[in-house]
């Protein structure tokens, strides 16, 4: 297995520009991902193009250029801020004599230097091996030779079938494992259910502010810290909220544009925990620039887990980075659309727990009618 040097990989990263727009936030975050993953970005190569090569992607002179910055930096990897196909990122590696590494590989080492507990290790594999499958597809041409020689003749498979089937069942065998952490979170869930409590979830785009605010409203101490994806594992603590009573409140996963559809598929049980919520705190990062995008990521990601039509109430935070003051903002309807606070100064606060006792109330109100 590759091991990662102890001072980091030297990286030559890759983005170009397809017209998709706001190029450099998204420049600004691929430096932050590739730093989470803990490599040494030395150069950065950028260019326009209305649509990618068939064949390398970039296309010939780009990737030239890319390879002329491999060999100045003796760059152990290339790093694409894409979604290159197995058949281009194979073109690209021998090209560039280099090791090529999509958007998706990225975060998914991002989320397994994360991982934490048991389930989120498992998680985690689980979505890295259903990706490398996907990068199987016709095969290296070392995958493609029959295996020969002495200690190394096979059953009459070719490599790639071999790697195939083993990778199968190690796939099988961790959605097995899942499955039955999944019904033991089931019957924690009912019986959460049976005692009537409120469930409200924070979601949001990763480094939003998330767990800072769970800290601030439970003092869990759960990890916070200025990076990517610090928070793997669903956190959930009850709290009780002056005149309403016990919630229980949980921390989730960051999200993020363009998240791998496979890490979604392998988070799918932690995330569920999101869908089964009576209430989402949509916490956005008001200070920056591109958080109109990163809203509509978070609800694309909402959307795919069956978790868009949870209540929502947005939590503009980093109120201390901007020049505005703290409130509660309601909707048409009266009902609370928007609190305004600085989950790392206090400033606010109250005013979310004011929101809390609101919504938390008119359950009460609905569970009694209901009973």
């Amino acid at each position: 297995m590759f091991e990662r040097p102890a001072s980091g990989e030297r990286a030559v990263l890759v983005q170009l520009d397809f017209g998709e727009g706001d190029f450099a936030e998204r420049l600004s975050e691929f430096n932050l991902l590739v730093a989470s993953a803990r490599a040494r970005p030395l150069a950065v190569i950028s260019g326009k193009r209305a649509r990618p090569d068939p064949a390398l992607f970039a296309g010939k002179g780009k990737v030239t250029e890319i390879g002329d910055a491999v060999r100045l930096h003796s760059a152990d990897v290339v790093v694409f801020n894409h979604e290159p196909s197995p058949g281009q990122q194979r073109s690209l590696e021998r090209s560039l004599e280099c090791r090529v590494v999509d958007r998706s590989s990225l975060i998914l080492d991002i989320f397994a230097l994360r991982a934490r507990s048991h389930e989120g290790k498992l998680q985690v594999e689980l979505a890295q091996l259903q990706h490398l499958a996907t990068r199987l597809v016709r095969g290296w041409t070392h995958l493609e030779r029959q295996k020969g020689g002495i200690g190394l003749r096979g059953p009459g498979e070719k490599q790639l079938e071999t790697d195939r089937r083993l990778l199968g069942k190690r796939v099988a065998l961790l959605k097995d494992r899942l499955k039955q952490l999944e019904r033991q979170r089931e019957v924690r869930r009912r019986a959460r259910t049976r005692g009537e409590v409120l469930a409200i979830s924070l979601v949001g785009y990763t480094n939003a502010g998330k767990s800072t605010l769970f800290n601030a409203l439970t003092k869990a101490g759960a990890y916070a810290a200025d990076q990517l994806f610090a928070t793997l594992d669903t956190t959930s603590r009850r709290l009780f909220v002056e005149g309403a009573g016990p919630i229980v409140l949980s921390d989730t996963v960051g999200f993020i544009r363009d998240l791998p559809h496979a890490l979604v598929a392998a988070f799918q049980a932690t995330l569920e925990e999101t869908a089964q919520a009576d209430l989402l705190l949509h916490v956005v990062d008001s200070a920056s620039p591109d958080r109109d995008q990163q809203i509509a990521a978070v609800g694309s990601v909402l959307k795919e887990i069956g978790a868009l039509e949870v209540p929502q109430i947005l939590v503009w935070n980093k109120l201390d980075l901007m020049a505005s003051s703290p409130g509660i903002e309601r909707d048409d309807c009266g009902n609370i659309s928007r609190v305004r606070l600085s989950a790392r100064t206090g400033v606010g606060l109250s005013l979310l727990r004011e929101a809390l006792a609101e919504v938390a109330n008119r359950h009460n109100e609905r569970s009694a009618v209901a009973a």
